[in-house]
Order: C-alpha cells, then sequence, then structure tokens
C-alpha cells in the first residue's frame, strides 16, 4: 500500500509532537495488542493536524496498526516460508531506491508513470 502526501505530513507533524513530549505512541492490550497515542489530546493537536480529534485517531490507527503492522506480517510470512535469507537483498535494493527517489526529487526528474500517480503517492 502506499502512502499519500497527507499520510506524509501526518507522520511528519506526528514525528515534531513526540520530540517536543506532546504526544507518545504506547503500546496496550485490551485482550488485542495495539499502539495508541497518548498525552496532550486537545485542541492544540486539532490546530496542529487541521483535523478533528477522531480524525488524528483514524490516520493515527489505519497508519500504525494497519499499514505499518501488516507490512511486518507480509515479511513474517515470507520469511517463515523462504527463511531470512532474502532480507539483506531486499534492503540492499530498498535503500538503492530511496536513494534514487532522493536523486530524482534534487533534480526534478520523475519518469512519465510517477508523474501520473505524483498527486496520489509519495516519493
Amino acid at each position: 500500500m502506499k502512502l499519500t502526501e497527507k499520510d506524509k505530513d501526518f507522520i511528519e507533524k506526528l514525528k515534531s509532537l513526540m520530540k517536543s513530549k506532546d504526544l507518545s505512541i504506547e503500546l496496550i492490550d485490551d485482550g488485542l495488542l495495539r499502539l495508541v497515542l497518548r498525552q496532550n489530546y486537545g485542541d492544540q493537536i486539532e490546530s496542529e493536524f487541521n483535523m478533528t480529534r477522531q480524525g488524528v485517531r483514524w490516520r493515527f490507527q489505519r497508519l500504525f496498526n494497519e499499514v505499518y503492522l501488516n507490512a511486518y506480517l507480509t515479511i513474517f510470512w515470507i520469511e517463515s516460508n523462504f527463511g531470512i535469507g532474502l532480507r539483506e537483498k531486499v534492503i540492499q535494493i530498498a535503500k538503492q531506491r530511496v536513494e534514487l527517489r532522493k536523486k530524482a526529487n534534487k533534480t526534478g526528474f520523475l519518469p512519465a508513470c510517477r508523474r501520473e500517480n505524483d498527486s496520489k503517492s509519495i516519493k
């Protein structure tokens, strides 16, 4: 699943608020382990994210308890079937792609297929 620009902005704001200790992420166990946002959850958070508290909770839930967790579930499933021998190779490929995207962003060059989807996903 690709992340959107809104997802990217949300994560950057969340990172900033976590650094300033206005928010934290905690693991809770209410029969099913999950991540939740804690601490100052009032008007400041709504104005910082420019969405309601429910919107902040929804996006956090989607990104961390669905997208992020599902990525690890997929990795776990593949590695349980093929072992961890491919991990280093895949990490090497991922690092190369991140560097290529950074280079493309600096030069302003994006392949035609990326330009079409540019408004929908992160580079």
